[in-house]
């Protein structure tokens, strides 16, 4: 009875925990950017007509991103955003947390067909240790020529910083194709490995089955 009521309540526990988790995250979110323009934009509502508007903010916020997105493409845009980053990285603790961050976020923002086009396991970096890497081109022709191989441009990047790591040129024959999309290897390299691409999100099953 006792390892019943333990499995159930875990059970549950697995269940309710990552959605209580989730809507708490959510929740500060909402708050969070919300009263970073809301904030100022509601204090003059009440002011004025007596009531504020919740949400407001993540609104304002928005547009805001919008309008920076839109001027950062334009000429005088990208010239104000260069010189922008030129001066955040004279701030070395700025720049500690700045520059990565843009770096990620680029990154995973980019579209696929931009940077990877094919996830594949190469040995890596010595023979009989795998490791997981992107095709990014064919290699070019002198190198072909040169090796007397049809050569692969393929990315491995580092755990959990997947905007480093190396570029080696291996031979098309010793390189296997994985079915999964680049997107389910990312996240393999994000989190170090932890989660795999058929994990998630994670099985309860499998973990009930170790407490039986």
């Amino acid at each position: 009875m006792r390892k019943a009521l333990n499995r159930y309540f875990i059970t549950g526990l697995l269940v309710m925990l990552p959605f209580f988790i989730t809507v708490y995250a959510l929740a500060y979110v909402f708050r969070f950017v919300d009263g970073i323009l809301g904030n100022i934009v509601n204090y003059y509502l009440r002011k004025i007509v007596g009531f504020y508007v919740p949400g407001i903010g993540i609104l304002l916020f928005a547009a805001l991103i919008l309008a920076v997105g839109f001027l950062s493409t334009r000429f005088i845009g990208r010239w104000c955003r260069g010189h922008f980053h030129k001066a955040i990285e004279q701030f070395p603790a700025i720049k500690m947390i700045y520059v990565p961050l843009r770096q990620i976020l680029g990154f995973l923002f980019a579209k696929e067909s931009l940077a990877f086009k094919k996830a594949v396991m190469i040995e890596f970096p010595v023979k009989g240790c795998w490791s997981l890497g992107f095709v990014t081109n064919e290699t070019f022709k002198e190198a072909n020529e040169k090796t007397g191989a049809e050569l692969l441009n393929i990315f491995v990047p580092l755990a959990p910083n997947p905007v480093t790591g190396y570029i080696v040129f291996v031979p098309k024959k010793d390189t296997i194709f994985l079915d999964i999309n680049v997107k389910e290897a990312m996240k393999v390299v994000v989190s170090g490995g932890i989660l795999n691409p058929h994990d998630m999100p994670g099985n309860i099953a499998e973990v009930l089955g170790g407490l039986q």
